[in-house]
């Protein structure tokens, strides 16, 4: 296999960053597969004390989303939202957003980045020296309401180990839709616009 000339970077050609450019358009269309083995494996290594995985949490949340109609963003944000939680512990939230930021709107993006703070809403009260409405620090911010929801909703819920959830293959067209897209396009990012989450009849 081909490699480029360089020992340092400021010492590469055009012929070198060229080659390197093409092996990188390659290696960019597998990011879907590296994430669905990355969640595969939270399967087997996890957090322990919950009834559940932390992949098995994730696919419940993905699969409440698919089920409330949410689309492509939001369903992938849900599967994706904890991933850090083996590499980046203290700041899986952060982690999980510079993932998916650049293929799914600005919104989703913050909710997920923000996510951390605002499940406190649910636990701190019992750990000594947290703060439970850390979330309050965002309030007035036009997603704040997207992220009280998506918690409320996929995420704090999410931990019945009787729960039917769809499996990991059926959500990698989702990641491969997403992770497709042409990075960082305005269409996509959606930058200041408000979705919310999918309205839910619950009368019905």
């Amino acid at each position: 296999m081909a490699t480029v000339s360089f020992t340092q970077m400021k010492h590469g050609t055009r012929e070198d960053y060229q080659l390197l450019h093409q092996h990188e358009e390659s290696f960019h269309g597998k990011t879907a597969q590296r994430l669905l083995a990355e969640l595969k494996r939270q399967g087997q290594d996890s957090l322990d004390g919950y009834p559940i995985s932390r992949l098995e949490h994730s696919l419940q949340s993905a699969t409440r989303a698919w089920r409330d109609n949410a689309n492509d963003d939001w369903i992938v944000a849900a599967l994706l939202h904890d991933i850090g939680d083996g590499l980046a512990p203290q700041n899986h939230d952060r982690m999980a957003a510079e993932i998916i930021r650049p293929f799914v709107s600005e919104e989703v993006t913050w909710v997920i980045e923000h996510h951390g703070a605002f499940q406190m809403i649910y636990y701190a009260h019992h750990i000594d020296g947290w703060n439970p409405n850390d979330r309050d620090q965002y309030a007035g911010h036009s997603y704040y309401q997207s992220a009280v929801d998506f918690c409320e909703r996929w995420d704090q819920n999410c931990f019945e180990p009787d729960y039917e959830n769809q499996s990991l293959e059926f959500f990698a067209p989702f990641l491969e839709r997403v992770f497709a897209r042409k990075a960082y396009a305005q269409k996509t990012i959606k930058a200041g616009e408000v979705s919310g989450l999918p309205i839910i009849n619950h009368a019905l």
